[in-house]
């Protein structure tokens, strides 16, 4: 999705057009030229810092915007943001194929407007607030908030990144793209909105000239974690990002015919992720005891360094044909012990034990294994060798804290 604003007070200049002519060259050759299917057109800017535009006055500058979807010769999606339902009936009525709300049905009759004329809209996780769009300040109401107004059938979900309000910080963005997979919960197509964000910027330590590189980092990783719609300013470089992402994303099986079981494999990594696909199909939260199914959804794999015998036998006890049979339980080669291990940050460590990596190595005298299972398995692994030693408690406390 490429960006043009015919407002100008915008703050990102390469985008922002007022001349028809202008604009309309702009979008054949830099948007639709360089690789963008959709064409996403802001009448204003969503700067919190600015006035919000009436629905009148978003209706004044329409016209431009629609004189330049038809000057352009490209094939694409049009969209128009706005946050006003008679602003989308008028240009839906006039051209445009689609609606990017981001006050996220704050206006209650927005939902009506785009089952009427049958469009895509995308829905922003916004309050109940037209003058506040994206201002949801806890990342766990951002959820909730994509509820707001129902769903219409071609509704796509964006869970607003950047700085929507004062409360919001980079740290809610971070944890936001670290969610980005339970957002499918939903079941629906997402957007996401990350190009230049401040939250990445200041990963990096760069401007927002600057900032092009860790756009294409973070639109890769989008991609790979559910994400259908990426929207942008940077069309041809963000294109290529994409598509890497979505060539190296782990294949899903989807099949069944239409006279047989249907089946689609869910991008499920954590219990909150299996927990929102329960919530979408209505099933039942307690089918173990007080257990939450998803605790028994989600496959996790701990290696356990410095193990005493003591430890090794009640592990392997409680695996097998034990209280947590569910769980596996692999002893290491002693005769590996030695070899040094060297996980990048991605595999959790640093490769240096004091500073939370893995050992590099098991301590002479003392074997490692591979503890395998749920959520729900492992905490009946903890619960079976309680008490064996104080080192394999404090071990299996800290995969309890942080497990979910």
């Amino acid at each position: 999705m490429g960006v043009l604003n015919v407002s100008e007070e915008s703050p990102y200049d390469p985008s922002v057009y007022d001349d028809p002519g202008e604009a309309a060259a702009y979008v054949d050759e830099e948007l639709i030229g360089e690789g963008a299917d959709i064409v996403d057109v802001g009448l204003e800017s969503a700067n919190k810092d600015l006035d919000v535009l009436s629905a009148e006055q978003e209706l004044d500058r329409l016209d431009t915007a629609v004189e330049t979807l038809e000057s352009t010769s490209g094939d694409a999606v049009w969209s128009i943001e706005t946050r006003y339902h008679e602003v989308a009936d008028e240009a839906l009525s006039r051209g445009f194929d689609m609606v990017n709300d981001i006050c996220g049905f704050a206006d209650p009759e927005m939902p009506r407007v785009c089952r009427e004329h049958d469009v895509a809209v995308s829905k922003m996780a916004s309050p109940p607030d037209l003058e506040r769009p994206g201002a949801i300040e806890d990342v766990d109401d951002i959820y909730e908030a994509l509820s707001m107004n129902g769903l219409t059938d071609k509704t796509i979900l964006d869970p607003a990144f950047g700085g929507w309000s004062e409360a919001k910080t980079h740290e809610d963005d971070r944890e936001t793209f670290h969610r980005l997979r339970e957002f499918r919960g939903y079941g629906r197509p997402l957007l996401v909105s990350i190009n230049r964000k401040s939250f990445l910027k200041t990963v990096a330590g760069r401007s927002t000239e600057e900032a092009l590189p860790v756009s294409l980092a973070a639109t890769s990783m989008a991609v790979e974690r559910g994400a259908h719609v990426i929207r942008t300013h940077d069309v041809a470089e963000t294109r290529d990002a994409a598509l890497i992402g979505a060539e190296f994303a782990r294949d899903r099986y989807a099949g069944g015919a239409d006279d047989a079981v249907a089946v689609a494999e869910l991008d499920v990594t954590t219990v909150r992720e299996a927990g929102r696909h329960l919530d979408r199909i209505g099933a039942p939260r307690a089918a173990d005891g007080d257990r939450d199914p998803a605790e028994a959804a989600v496959v996790r794999t701990y290696e356990l360094d410095g193990l005493g015998d003591a430890a090794v036998g009640a592990l392997r006890a409680a695996t097998v044909g034990g209280d947590a049979s569910a769980a596996t339980f692999a002893l290491g080669d002693p005769n590996r012990a030695g070899v040094p291990t060297t996980p990048t940050t991605t595999d959790g460590g640093t490769g240096d034990r004091a500073n939370g990596g893995s050992a590099g190595g098991a301590l002479p005298d003392r074997r490692r294994g591979l503890l395998i299972g749920t959520p729900d398995a492992i905490e009946s692994v903890r619960e079976s060798v309680s008490g064996v030693s104080d080192a394999l408690d404090a071990a299996l406390d800290g995969i309890a804290a942080n497990v979910s």
